[in-house]
């Protein structure tokens, strides 16, 4: 079983291990709620990476939010630009 990366909604930014064969994950939220998340491959040439989106979320919407965390992460770090 591997982690993969959860973007979107309650567990956004966590990993969590997922059987292989998984195309699609319920998590509880509270008492008697949950969200659902797809698995999704995202690629550029041939580097890709698997995650899980929450239902919420286009592959796009998910990819912008990467990006943007990235930025974030990268200017906050120690010696990072600012």
């Amino acid at each position: 079983m591997q982690s993969y990366l959860f973007v979107g909604g309650a567990h956004d930014g966590l990993s969590f291990p997922v059987a292989d064969d998984v195309e699609f994950v319920q998590w509880p939220v509270g008492v008697t709620d949950f969200e659902v998340y797809a698995r999704e491959t995202l690629g550029c040439d041939d580097v890709t990476i698997t995650i899980f989106r929450h239902e919420s979320l286009t592959p796009v919407e998910v990819l912008d939010r990467m990006v943007h965390h990235y930025k974030a992460w990268f200017v906050n770090m120690p010696g990072g630009l600012r």
